[in-house]
């Protein structure tokens, strides 16, 4: 991240579930190797339980934690769209209050 990542207002971190690790690995490899993030936290084992196309459906998912500078949010969302197998990527953006002053 930037010099200033340590300043919350400076740092989004966004969420998505994917269906595969290899898929999760690809694109958090892409994001980080493209300077759209400084960090993706690949999480295995999410149980998902979703309505989709008017059903309820259940799948196996990795999670995955995209932490990037907010000046960057709207490039790593078009990537993540284009990186992404799914058809309608979740793409969440938790605000962050706080950051250590240890990390960026």
């Amino acid at each position: 991240m930037s010099a200033d990542a340590t300043d919350a207002a400076a740092v989004a971190v966004a969420l998505t579930t994917i269906d595969s690790e290899a898929a999760a690995r690809a694109l958090a490899r892409g994001l980080v190797d493209e300077h759209l993030a400084a960090c993706v936290n690949i999480v295995p084992g999410v149980s998902s339980i979703y309505r989709w196309q008017g059903a309820i459906e259940e799948a196996s998912e990795w999670l995955l934690v995209i932490k990037t500078a907010r000046h960057c949010l709207d490039r790593t969302r078009v990537r993540l769209l284009e990186l992404h197998p799914y058809d309608t990527p979740e793409g969440v953006v938790v605000d962050v209050a706080q950051v250590s002053s240890a990390y960026g």
